[in-house]
């Protein structure tokens, strides 16, 4: 027997929140400097997952790449990629500028030199203080970013790459160039 027999579905409606070209630099100076405000500006940029860019490593970025293990690895506390898949990012100047040098620990370090701290939280401070009625959401960034992408006629096959969404099918198999020079 189903257990979810009889249980209604509830309604799902995608979020079509994506920040207007006048609310990104007002976005960006609330962002300010500090770890958190450094990954919304990362996440931005780079358009990943929320949780992956709060948890980025040093260990993970060599030579202007960050990669993004597909899975985890709790000794460093990394939870692995959505969907499992190990995936490369190029980081723009702009990027290695925010992120700075190490050599390993979060990038973004939070209370007691672990991952950073609740985005979620952090971004309805600076909704307040910008005084924002309609809800901003650290998805919302990344969101912002794969919609200026094709927007700026780049096209969903790029936007997939650089979000590491999993395309699936027999182009995944054949289809092994991993699009490098085309990501910088």
């Amino acid at each position: 027997m189903n257990p979810c027999r009889g249980v209604e579905r509830n309604e799902t409606r995608s979020r079509e929140r994506i920040l207007s070209d006048a609310e990104i630099p007002a976005f960006w100076a609330a962002f300010g400097d500090e770890s958190v405000g450094r990954a919304f500006k990362t996440l931005l940029l780079t358009g990943q997952r929320p949780g992956e860019v709060a948890h980025m490593r040093f260990e993970h970025i060599a030579d202007g790449w960050w990669t993004l293990p597909g899975a985890p690895d709790p000794k460093l506390g990394w939870g692995g990629t959505k969907n499992a898949q190990t995936h490369r990012v190029w980081l723009p100047e702009a990027v290695q500028s925010i992120i700075g040098t190490a050599v390993s620990g979060f990038v973004f370090a939070g209370k007691r030199n672990g991952a950073a701290g609740d985005l979620s939280l952090a971004m309805r401070d600076i909704c307040k203080k910008l005084d924002i009625k309609d809800k901003v959401t650290p998805h919302d960034l990344r969101r912002t970013h794969g919609s200026t992408i094709t927007r700026l006629g780049f096209g969903r096959d790029a936007m997939n790459r650089i979000q590491n969404h999993k395309e699936g099918g027999i182009a995944d198999v054949y289809d092994r160039h991993r699009y490098e020079a085309e990501s910088q």
